[in-house]
């Protein structure tokens, strides 16, 4: 059992290497313990995915192709951008604590992750990944649900995120814009499907890391129209009525619980 633990170590060890090699000097990190290295290493990959994300997907939507995607009224200020990137990156610290603690969990055997795909092959694996993702989807709803109905805990959590609630607030940036407990928390669902189904380490690493891309997307405001993908039309209609479209990857949790609704009806009830 050790020897497969170690498994895990090594490959967490490797990503350290890789990244704090990279940015720092060794005498900056070599004699800190493996869980303080590791939350370096997250706070590092977090703080350039947010920056590199936003800063790319910002230039894009609102410079090179100004007024293709985003109508020029609902451009986000500066000022609006500064902010967010302001929020987020005093969370960032938190935020990167989450993965440090699943990467010890996983390191001391206490979840069912696994570390290699061939331990238990690739059908397994997909079945796995696709449990795993519906544990996700649910966590993800309730507790997004959970953070706007029970009064106290939007107050003090939640309203830190929603007071960018129209068009020409919302950016790319917004996405990691909370507060550090209420980031946390909507990402617990990803740890808390560790104990439950068998799960690929790397697979949930990598799933962990890509929310950062995925925030930046469902708030830009751009309506992707990919059925049942909950993007940002969706996430938008979200931030103005505040009772609707709590999911995170698709429509379905919106759609079994009755939330859901749909930004092309809403066009639609504009243009009457």
């Amino acid at each position: 059992m050790e020897e497969y633990l170690d498994l895990f170590v090594e490959e967490t060890s490797w990503y350290n290497d890789i990244v704090l090699g990279f940015f720092l000097p060794n005498s900056c990190w070599a004699s800190l313990p493996h869980f303080f290295r590791g939350w370096l290493r997250n706070f590092i990959g977090g703080t350039l995915l947010y920056l590199g994300t936003g800063i790319l997907w910002c230039f894009v939507i609102y410079y090179w192709k100004r007024n293709l995607y985003v109508p020029k009224d609902s451009i986000p200020s500066r000022k609006a951008m500064l902010l967010q990137i302001g929020v987020a990156m005093k969370a960032m610290p938190w935020y990167s604590a989450l993965p440090a603690l699943s990467e010890y969990m996983i390191e001391h055997g206490w979840t069912k992750c696994y570390s290699r795909i061939s331990d238990v092959g690739w059908l397994h694996y997909t079945f796995h990944l696709a449990v795993y993702l519906v544990i996700v989807e649910f966590g993800i709803y309730w507790m997004h649900r959970e953070l706007h109905d029970i009064k106290p805990l939007y107050k003090l959590l939640h309203a830190t995120h929603h007071i960018y609630n129209k068009q020409n607030t919302l950016s790319p940036f917004a996405g990691l814009a909370f507060h550090p407990v209420d980031g946390i928390l909507q990402a617990v669902p990803h740890v808390i499907a560790l104990f439950i189904v068998p799960m690929h380490f790397t697979s949930h690493i990598a799933l962990l890391f890509m929310e950062g891309i995925w925030t930046a997307n469902i708030h830009d405001c751009i309506h992707g129209k990919l059925w049942p993908v909950m993007g940002a039309g969706y996430h938008t209609i979200h931030h103005t009525t505040y009772r609707h479209n709590y999911g995170h990857y698709t429509i379905w949790m919106d759609w079994m619980f009755g939330t859901l609704r749909d930004p092309q009806e809403e066009d639609e009830v504009k243009k009457m």
